[in-house]
């Protein structure tokens, strides 16, 4: 059955309040693809790793993609997607959408095969290590990344370096908006 076209600053005006920290998407289509409304601000420090393509749209303001791009010296890089801006994430990229206040964009994602794993994964600020991974087969991405997230940011043991020692950061720093 088609569904009816959805009127987005409609959308906005009567559901805002569901975008909401600390990952502030809400799925609004979960069929043939998967079409997310998120806002801002967020306040996430872990780099999200999907198996399939994903495509940011930005309709208000601006966001930064941080991405870990090994192809690329040096690896961590900074993509800032201004309004009416649009970006395609190849698969496999490690990467964490950093969101401002008063910002909306989209984004769309394939469906995940059934035998997939979305990974958050966590990098030392100081040295650049991984200090954890979550890795789970995606089912309901607003639920399923939230509770990695909060667990994530509630364990210390989790939080440590192995290389250095350092407590990973559970709130991002020094970031300016694009």
């Amino acid at each position: 059955m088609l569904s009816s076209p959805l009127n987005l600053p409609k959308w906005l005006e009567e559901n805002s309040h569901l975008l909401s920290p600390p990952i502030n998407n809400y799925c609004v289509y979960n069929k043939d693809v998967t079409v997310m409304i998120v806002g801002g601000p967020n306040a996430r420090t872990d780099y999200h790793i999907n198996e399939t393509a994903e495509w940011f749209y930005q309709y208000r303001g601006s966001m930064l993609l941080k991405v870990v791009d090994k192809d690329h010296d040096p690896s961590f890089r900074d993509i800032p997607i201004r309004e009416g801006e649009m970006f395609l994430l190849p698969p496999h990229t490690p990467h964490n959408p950093i969101r401002f206040a008063d910002t909306v964009g989209i984004v769309l994602e394939q469906p995940r095969p059934s035998d997939s794993k979305d990974r958050l994964r966590w990098y030392c600020q100081s040295c650049g290590e991984i200090v954890h991974e979550a890795a789970f087969h995606c089912t309901d991405l607003g639920t399923q990344i939230k509770e990695a997230v909060n667990t994530f940011r509630e364990d210390d043991e989790k939080r440590k370096c192995g290389n250095c020692g350092e407590l990973a950061d559970v709130v991002p720093r020094g970031v300016v908006q694009p």
